[in-house]
């Protein structure tokens, strides 16, 4: 059967954009400093953001990525399309981005954290638990579904799961045009060069083989 997309769509797009319009006070990007500075993605030049492009196009402004659903068939049962400055060129330095966020049943968007930026969802379809852990070791859950709204702080640990037995897909909105995200199994057990395993046995009081296991799950598919 053909996809259609959502009737809820147009709500999350409007829902994403009352968030995106937040007072400047709470952006997570410094303002900017002239009308737009498209992204030149190519440039060797490092600064806190991406250089200015001299030519622009409509097309720097423009995605159509996050109509269509992902691709859930991975480990996790769950796909992030992004809709950053990196897919969105005059993104870069206005402070806003969005994603779509696709799971299957069963699946989940494992423990994460975004270090620039608080996130909002808006559930299109399905049922999801959700929830951020506080940095008092507070766990804030609930269960949301479609037309729902639920918010995770900026940089706390956060997690969706679709416990149901149909598909669910979420908008997400966030006040940083690249917000970054940390995977805390990822970037703990795959990282390059490696946590040594003493740190990891201790941490999280295993054993060796536990964490060496772990690693070999999570190291990235030789082609």
């Amino acid at each position: 059967m053909a996809w259609s997309p959502s009737p809820l769509l147009p709500i999350a797009i409007l829902a994403a954009v009352l968030f995106l319009q937040a007072p400047l006070a709470l952006a997570g990007d410094p303002d900017l400093l002239q009308d737009i500075c498209v992204a030149d993605l190519t440039s060797a030049v490092k600064v806190n953001g991406f250089a200015c492009k001299a030519t622009v196009t409509e097309d720097d402004f423009y995605f159509k990525g996050l109509a269509a659903p992902g691709n859930t068939n991975n480990t996790y049962g769950s796909v992030v399309t992004g809709a950053n400055v990196e897919k969105v060129p005059g993104l870069n330095t206005l402070g806003v981005s969005m994603s779509r966020i696709d799971y299957a049943p069963g699946g989940l968007n494992p423990p994460h954290t975004h270090p620039r930026a608080t996130e909002m969802v808006f559930v299109l379809q399905g049922t999801l638990d959700v929830g951020f852990i506080t940095t008092g070791n507070k766990l804030v859950a609930k269960t949301i579904t479609a037309g729902d709204v639920f918010v995770f702080p900026r940089g706390l640990v956060h997690f969706q799961k679709n416990n149901g037995d149909t598909p669910a897909s979420v908008i997400s909105a966030f006040n940083s045009q690249l917000p970054g995200t940390q995977s805390l199994a990822m970037t703990l057990f795959a990282a390059t060069p490696e946590v040594p395993n003493n740190v990891l046995t201790k941490a999280f009081q295993v054993g060796t083989k536990e964490v060496e296991k772990i690693k070999s799950r999570l190291a990235p598919k030789k082609s």
